[in-house]
C-alpha cells in the first residue's frame, strides 16, 4: 500500500509538472505573438514618422518663416 501511495504521489507530481509546462508554453506563445505584434506596430510607426518628417521638411522649406535671410540687406 505504501508503494501504491508513492506511485500515486509521483503521478500527481508529474501531472502537476506537465500542466505547469503546458501553461508556460502557452504563456511563451502569447508573449511571442505580442512581440511580433509590437514589432509590426513599430515598423508601421517608423514609416509614419518618416512620412511626417518629410512633410514637415517640405512645409518648412516652403515657408518664408524658416528661410534664411540676409541681415545686411535689412540694415539699409
Amino acid at each position: 500500500m505504501n508503494c501504491e501511495m508513492e506511485n500515486q504521489a509521483e503521478l500527481e507530481e508529474k501531472t502537476r509538472l506537465i500542466n505547469q509546462v503546458l501553461e508556460l508554453q502557452h504563456t511563451l506563445e502569447d508573449l511571442s505573438s505580442r512581440v511580433d505584434a509590437v514589432k509590426e506596430e513599430n515598423l508601421k510607426l517608423k514609416s509614419e514618422n518618416q512620412v511626417l518628417g518629410q512633410y514637415i521638411e517640405n512645409l518648412m522649406s516652403a515657408s518664408s518663416v524658416f528661410q534664411t535671410t540676409d541681415t545686411k540687406s535689412k540694415r539699409k
